[in-house]
């Protein structure tokens, strides 16, 4: 029986990891950064200096920002921020701008000074943005989580400092998260707990996800699955998550509930799952507690890989959706552990290099190679211990997987982004 501090922090970690995002969250920190300096400055800024980690310059360099007109890149993202953001929204910073807002983004653009500097012995997700009007100056610094302001400036005048360890390598702050607990909570917790949060990831990413079967969004790749391979529920459960990649990595306004600060990891661990669940017609408090189980293997993996690395969160999601689609299916608890490890093993590795179109494909092969380490585990096989990163115990595996990610590919992130600025 779980402990009534393991079934807390589980029910905690649903509430404050699953929450709305309009856009990328990386772009969408940057503007909430800018947002929060202009609201202390007081006035339109005439200068703006963004400094900014590796990792936020991968994600934001290729992908479209929402309701900014189809526009990409770090300057648009901070200067949207600051000509329309709303600071109090958090990740929602941009997701009312309307016409007005994009004519003054596009003043802005041609009249305020932008400079963007690569910030240096910073954590992987870092910002800092510096504004100037006249004799007046204001600096925002958000570090390690995507809403974490760490500095408030105002006139040289420190307003709010928090302080953080630069070194860190900030996912999900627990040690009490195991298999094990992850399928009892699943099957016992009470939904009433954690239904607003789950019902509005199903509607939020449901409803991002027929966007982007409907309507095309870069290079339509959910559209392009189903025509290329036909309307099998493995081909529904990967084209469904990557068209909501396809609709949101291309612009598209609609909120989606994230997981471990990414809405494509959010889309990916929850809407295969919901495919699967109308397939087999289970009842609508099975598919509840499925996707209780996806989000938290999800998050599970992810506490020690961080939330941003040079390793595809796509990987750990899509491990998470084939649990939830395990247990969905009948499958026993060495089933579900057996199909997390399949799946790392099989495609864990893969590179993140930014957010931008390519994350829809990235997540497609994710769901596959979960879905094939699923049919191996219902057949009872399992990659042997040994053999590569897998480990005899299945929460350790998970753990060797996380150090993969988050120490043995620091220099493939630094390369991929020297290789990402030669363009």
């Amino acid at each position: 029986m779980l402990s009534r501090e393991v079934y807390d922090t589980y029910t905690s970690l649903l509430k404050s990891e699953l929450i709305e995002a309009t856009g990328c969250t990386e772009p969408i920190a940057l503007a909430l950064a800018a947002a929060k300096a202009r609201s202390v400055l007081g006035e339109m800024p005439e200068e703006v200096e963004i400094y900014c980690s590796g990792n936020i310059v991968k994600n934001v360099k290729a992908v479209v920002v929402p309701n900014s007109g189809g526009l990409k890149g770090i300057p648009v993202a901070a200067l949207l921020g600051i000509v329309a953001g709303d600071p109090d929204a958090s990740l929602q910073v941009i997701s009312h701008v309307d016409d007005e807002g994009r004519k003054a983004l596009k003043e802005a653009l041609e009249h305020v000074r932008v400079k963007v500097i690569l910030a240096e012995k910073v954590p992987p997700l870092y910002i800092r943005i510096k504004v100037r009007s006249g004799y007046h100056t204001a600096e925002v610094e958000i570090a390690q989580t995507h809403t974490n302001f760490t500095k408030i400036v105002r006139d040289d005048e420190v307003i709010f400092s928090k302080a953080f360890d630069r070194d860190a390598i900030v996912g999900i702050e627990t040690d009490l998260m195991n298999i094990d607990d992850i399928i009892e909570y699943a099957e016992t917790v009470d939904l009433d707990d954690g239904r607003e949060t789950i019902e509005r990831q199903i509607a939020d990413n449901t409803a991002i996800s027929n966007e982007g079967l409907k309507n095309r969004w870069g290079e339509s790749v959910g559209q392009t699955l189903l025509e290329a391979y036909g309307n099998s529920i493995i081909v529904r459960a990967r084209a469904a998550a990557a068209a909501g990649s396809d609709a949101r990595m291309n612009g598209c306004a609609m909120p989606v509930v994230i997981n471990s600060g990414s809405g494509n990891q959010g889309m990916t661990v929850s809407l295969p799952v919901i495919e699967y669940a109308k397939e087999l017609n289970v009842s609508h408090e099975k598919l509840l507690r499925a996707l209780v189980l996806s989000n938290l293997m999800a998050l599970h993996q992810k506490k020690y890989i961080g939330y941003l690395s040079a390793y595809c969160g796509a990987v750990s999601a899509g491990a998470g959706a084939g649990c939830g689609i395990c247990w969905l299916k009948g499958g026993t608890r060495q089933m579900i552990a057996d199909t997390v490890v399949n799946a790392m093993a099989t495609i864990g590795g893969m590179v993140c290099d930014g957010a931008k179109s390519s994350c829809a494909g990235k997540i497609s092969l994710s769901i596959e190679a979960a879905l094939q380490g699923m049919r191996m585990a219902e057949k009872g096989l399992r990659y042997r211990p040994g053999e590569g990163i897998v480990k005899s115990d299945d929460d350790e595996t998970v753990k060797a997987v996380g150090r993969m990610g988050r120490e043995g590919m620091k220099s493939t992130d630094l390369e991929i982004l020297h290789i990402m600025l030669e363009d």
